[in-house]
């Protein structure tokens, strides 16, 4: 019930109609695709409206009202807007050509012996200067299956070690969809959760490179490699250096677009008008991302409304007596996701409220939780062979995707550290939390139970 202090579980089959309709429909089509995400989210939506599963009647108007306020909320707002700018600043960088500027230039440094943690860290590179994964597979797979028949490797090793790279800059990026869907569902700096995130994703990194130094093959083979311009990469340098200087991330975003700008025009990649085509391009790419996050806050609060999401933190937190026990919750939670919605950005949206609401109740620093949200969701999303990561590269290799997965060491790493980080409460912060305007987000921690 609504005013049950353990819920109702009626308020959260909303969400569970969203994955069945995902779950289902794949099964159905033998494509985890299949079912248009944002039309599962709007028929999820029309369900809450109509479900009324409280003590409490709410008429149509009331839950109307809910639904509206619940997506208008100004994390959900911000988080739309820098959706828009970061598929901005995608698109343009793409368009000057700093993508494959940035590549041909880090090849030029990688020795022949280290061709494989080359690969590795070149991915690692791209995917943290540019913020997507799928950017950086679709630009990167052609050079790794190049590069497997050259030496003769298993081409799924090779898309494997494109993934893990992606995933790498995926999961620390300042500007990738994750770090900002992890960081404004929690309130905290982008920095901050850098900070976090840096601890755990690094030894992974580092494992996975030492790894691929064992891997055998033909040194003696040709590698080609193309020309570049240092000017096309400055905005990604631009963008990395700024948000290491912790400036907010609007600015961050608006610098980078702005020297892609200056530097698309000085290169004569294309006129103005061409400029503010690719600025509309890459902002319709992020439409989609922009208007499911609006309709996940509205149904996140028509659930809070109903009790569901009570119910939920009840149960999932039923055995648990620590803030280390709610921390191992909020981690299988963003994974059962990530696994049913196959996009680590939806899953973090929608278990970031719920998550924030046991930071509350065990007094979880939040910069731990914005770290936590993205390593699950990422380490997940670079396995599952239904996500668009693996299915991308597993196209443009024309193999299965199910082919490349024993191949994604670091996703399979990350995910080894994070249960680490919990287990032995690593990074541990000595100041509060802040957000972006200085403000505490969780004012006291208690000490850890």
């Amino acid at each position: 019930m609504n005013n049950d202090k353990n819920g109702n579980f009626l308020g959260l089959t909303p969400i569970v109609l969203f994955m069945v309709l995902v779950v289902v429909f794949g099964i159905v089509a033998k494509d985890f695709t299949a079912m248009p995400i944002l039309v599962a989210f709007m028929i999820t939506a029309g369900y809450a409206l109509i479900l009324n599963p409280g003590i409490r009647k709410f008429s149509i108007g009331e839950k109307v009202d809910i639904f509206c306020i619940g997506g208008g909320e100004k994390t959900i707002i911000l988080l739309v807007v820098i959706f828009l700018m970061a598929g901005a600043f995608y698109a343009l960088t793409i368009d000057i050509g700093a993508r494959d500027a940035t590549v041909n230039w880090a090849l030029k440094f990688v020795p022949k012996n280290f061709l494989l943690p080359g690969l590795f860290l070149i991915s690692c590179f791209i995917s943290f200067a540019m913020g997507t994964s799928m950017g950086t597979i679709t630009a990167i797979s052609p050079i790794g299956i190049g590069l497997a028949h050259n030496i003769g490797i298993p081409v799924p090793l090779a898309l494997g070690i494109v993934i893990g790279g992606a995933m790498f800059g995926d999961n620390l990026s300042f500007i990738s969809d994750t770090t900002i869907a992890a960081t404004r569902t929690q309130g905290v700096k982008m920095k901050d959760k850098f900070k976090a995130n840096f601890i755990v994703a690094v030894p992974a990194a580092i494992t996975t490179f030492i790894l691929l130094m064992f891997v055998e093959f033909d040194t003696s083979a040709m590698i080609e490699l193309g020309s570049y311009n240092l000017w096309l990469i400055l905005p990604y340098f631009l963008i990395i250096f700024s948000a290491l200087f912790g400036l907010n991330v609007i600015t961050v975003l608006g610098i980078g677009i702005s020297s892609a700008c200056v530097v698309g025009l000085g290169s004569g990649a294309f006129n103005i008008l061409g400029m503010l085509q690719s600025i509309q391009k890459g902002m319709g790419w992020m439409e989609d991302l922009a208007v499911i996050a609006l309709v996940i806050g509205g149904i996140v609060a028509l659930m809070k409304a109903y009790g569901g999401v009570d119910w939920l933190l009840s149960n999932l937190t039923k055995n648990v007596k620590s803030r280390k026990g709610a921390e191992f919750s909020i981690a299988i939670l963003v994974s059962f996701l990530g696994l049913a919605i196959a996009n680590n950005t939806i899953a973090i949206v929608s278990a970031g409220p719920i998550a924030k609401d046991l930071n509350n109740k065990y007094q979880i620093d939040p910069r731990r939780t914005a770290s936590l949200l993205d390593i699950f969701a990422c380490g997940v999303q670079g396995m599952v062979p239904y996500g668009g990561q693996l299915l991308t590269a597993a196209t443009l290799a024309s193999i299965s995707p199910l082919d490349i997965t024993p191949y994604c060491w670091y996703p399979m790493l990350i995910l080894v550290f994070g249960i680490l980080a919990i287990a032995t409460g690593l990074p541990k912060f000595r100041d509060v939390a802040l957000d972006e305007y200085g403000e505490p987000v969780l004012i006291t921690l208690k000490n850890e139970a």
